[in-house]
Parts: structure tokens; C-alpha cells; sequence
């Protein structure tokens, strides 16, 4: 029986995941240990592999089949625009992706006025904009503290996740507009589908239970 390896994104993402996998049986013990500096975990008796990599990697390992399934964000997906199988929603790390910005940028956005918007993540703001709204932006991808930028004059609005929205209340900031709602899921590289289509549905279907 060859391995079915699954690439979960660092952090929250994976310690979720795990305790999701453990009510279907799925264990790593190994991946309990903190101070090991392994980077595969390996499950022999249930013939499972587990790696930890950036939430932005996990679809590339996926596409390209170093990893079978993956646990990633819905903004990782979007952003990367990778070809695979998204087929589950697991329900955590639920938040949402927006247009956000001083109370003021809601006569720009409104008037499709050609704005300046900051971003981590340019691929999913030039969707919305360009292809939802119809409007022309130009897009300035920035990697830290994206509240940051309004606030300078950088640019009119951000395109960001929100989860409370006190990070922007604190900066004066609020939601504009919601681009879309985000979760963890679970995506599946396309051969294994085919190849490995028992074993993986099983344990789709087993998380379907639990969820």
C-alpha cells in the first residue's frame, strides 16, 4: 500500500486539523512531540504522512503531487490559483476577505473613481475589482502590517482578512465592502483522486460525519 501524505499549513491551521483527524482515527504521534525537528511525520500502521509547511506552499505541494491532500485557507486557494480539487470545507478558521479603508473611501468606491489598493494579496483583489466591480485599481502588494498603508496615503483602501475587525477599529479603519467568506478546506491533488479514490473518499466522508 504506497502512503497518502498530507501538507498542513503552520500554525492554528495544523493543531486544528490534528484534532479534527483524531476523531476519525487519524493520529501522529510523532507530530505531538514540540521539540522535534523532523519534517515528516510518519503514521506506519495507517501507511500516512504528515508534513508542516507555509500556508501559501500547501497548494503547490498538492498540484504537483509532493503532497496527496492538503489543509490550506480559502485565501491560500484563491490567491494561488493552483489547479487541484477543492472538496471539503472543514468550518475553521472561518473569517472574511474585504475591502476595507477610512469611513471617508466609500465615496471612491462608490464612484468607481481609479483608487490605489494595498494588499497581501493582489490576485484575489484584482478579481474582485477588475472582474466583480468592474472598476480599474492599481494594486500595490505590501507583506506587513496592510492597516498600515490608508493610513500614510499610500492608497485609498486595503484588500485584507478580518476576523474581529478591531485591528481596524483601532486604526480608524472599518469594512467597506466583503469580498468573500474564508474557512479552512481541504483540497486533494487531481491523480490521487483517481488513484487513491477509496482511501480518500473514506476519509472525507468520515470528516463529513464529524463536522
Amino acid at each position: 500500500m504506497e502512503y497518502i501524505t498530507f501538507a498542513l499549513g503552520k500554525g492554528r491551521l495544523a493543531k486544528k486539523t490534528l484534532e479534527l483527524f483524531e476523531q476519525i482515527g487519524i493520529t501522529c504521534e510523532e507530530m505531538k512531540d514540540k521539540d522535534s525537528r523532523k519534517l515528516i511525520f510518519v503514521n506506519e500502521e495507517l501507511k500516512l504522512k504528515f508534513f508542516l509547511s507555509k500556508g501559501p506552499d500547501v497548494p503547490t505541494y498538492v498540484e504537483y503531487g509532493a503532497a496527496d491532500i492538503g489543509i490550506v485557507g480559502k485565501d491560500t486557494i484563491l490567491e494561488e490559483g493552483r489547479k487541484l480539487f477543492e472538496v471539503m470545507d472543514l468550518g475553521f478558521g472561518k473569517c472574511r476577505m474585504c475591502v476595507c479603508g477610512p469611513q471617508t473611501a466609500q465615496e471612491v468606491l462608490k464612484h468607481h473613481e481609479h483608487i490605489r489598493v494595498a494588499t497581501k494579496y493582489p490576485n484575489i483583489a484584482k478579481d474582485y475589482f477588475h472582474n466583480k466591480k468592474h472598476q480599474t485599481v492599481e494594486i500595490i502588494k505590501l507583506n506587513g502590517s496592510i492597516e498600515l498603508a490608508p493610513i500614510v496615503g499610500l492608497s485609498e483602501v486595503i484588500v485584507d482578512i478580518v476576523e474581529t475587525g478591531s485591528t481596524l477599529k483601532e486604526n480608524g479603519l472599518v469594512v467597506l465592502e466583503e469580498v468573500c467568506p474564508l474557512s479552512a478546506r481541504m483540497v486533494v491533488n487531481q491523480v490521487s483522486m483517481k488513484m487513491e479514490n477509496e482511501r480518500i473518499s473514506k476519509i472525507i466522508r468520515d470528516l463529513k460525519e464529524k463536522l
